[in-house]
């Protein structure tokens, strides 16, 4: 099964315009990944995962946690951490087995990873030029440090977001997509569309193909880790569960 491990949606572009794309694409799923006003989206046969904006730092969280874990697509939460780099709400979060998607930011990962070994993370928009605020070799070393928390895993996705309409290069995302792949191997990384956060100027095709040129020619089986099978592991999901 392939997977787009990073969606979003909006009455403007909803399921029913990415799903003849996914389809004309041989891709089988998608990952949902937005507030909690986006749960209503989760009905696309398409949709197998649901991942939900929540503050891990609100008192209210575990009444949240309740109410989402009734959907059987929810899969765990995204927050931007801003702040308290360990919020108490991570501990809820390893409790109930649910995910987290964390920003692109490896230097937070030892930390959290010492407190909740079990938890299981993701970092976002890995390669995506605007969110790489540290210098390469920094960051390179804090991924590489990251790296060593093993059910830690990351997403190429987002990459034209802020570059739609061919005013990208593929050496603009190559060093750190090709460092995220020496570092953590395919079977911990995944693409992600981020749809529709380039639109009108970029399309969908255009996301994959900045994908596929930043990680070059790959073999059969390490693409279809990249391209579906770290994705179905992490978020639990099952190889039948797309319509």
């Amino acid at each position: 099964m392939r997977i787009d491990s990073h969606q979003h949606f909006t009455a403007e572009y909803s399921p029913d315009l990415l799903r003849p794309i996914l389809k004309r694409n041989r891709f089988d799923a998608g990952v949902l990944v937005g507030g909690a006003e986006a749960m209503p989206f989760a009905a696309a046969d398409f949709v197998v995962a649901v991942v939900v904006e929540a503050d891990l730092a609100a008192e209210s969280l575990p009444f949240q946690l309740d109410e989402f874990q009734r959907h059987p697509k929810f899969r765990g939460v995204c927050y931007p951490f801003d702040g308290d780099p360990l919020p108490s709400g991570l501990a809820e979060l390893a409790r109930r087995g649910l995910t987290l998607d964390l920003p692109p930011r490896p230097e937070l990962v030892p930390a959290i990873a010492a407190r909740y070994p079990t938890l299981r993370m993701v970092l976002d928009h890995v390669g995506r030029p605007s969110l790489m605020a540290r210098p390469f070799d920094e960051w390179a070393r804090d991924l590489e440090a990251a790296a060593r928390h093993a059910p830690l895993c990351a997403k190429i996705s987002g990459l034209i977001a802020d570059r739609p309409g061919g005013c990208w290069k593929a050496d603009d995302f190559r060093p750190v997509v090709r460092h995220a792949l020496r570092t953590l191997g395919p079977d911990r990384l995944m693409y992600g569309s981020d749809w529709p956060r380039y639109l009108p100027e970029g399309t969908w095709k255009e996301a994959l193909a900045a994908f596929t040129q930043s990680i070059g020619a790959m073999p059969l089986e390490i693409r279809e880790h990249l391209l579906g099978l770290t994705a179905a592991r992490f978020y639990s999901i099952d190889a039948g569960s797309a319509a």
